[in-house]
């Protein structure tokens, strides 16, 4: 009689096994998580790569922005397009 219950668990159990991910797998996305937390955290330490540098969109004081003159991003190096 304990023989019947304990082969249906095992039924059981080998299908819980076959549906759950493997733990290499989850062992990855763990440390993966851990890696990108961890970037994350010391980025935001860090501060911005360069706190003068304000983006070409709007600026805070309401001036044409990047306040270059109207030169692009490339200044005057010539391209090579033709």
């Amino acid at each position: 009689m304990d023989e019947s219950r304990q082969s249906s668990w095992t039924g059981a159990g080998a299908a819980l096994r076959k549906a759950a991910p493997p733990p290499a797998l989850c062992g990855f996305l763990l440390l993966l998580a851990l890696i990108f937390t961890v970037s994350y955290v010391v980025g935001a330490g860090a501060g911005p790569v360069a706190p003068g540098m304000h983006g070409s969109g709007t600026s805070r004081d309401g001036g044409d922005g990047g306040g270059d003159g109207g030169v692009d991003d490339m200044g005057d190096m010539q391209g090579g397009h033709g």
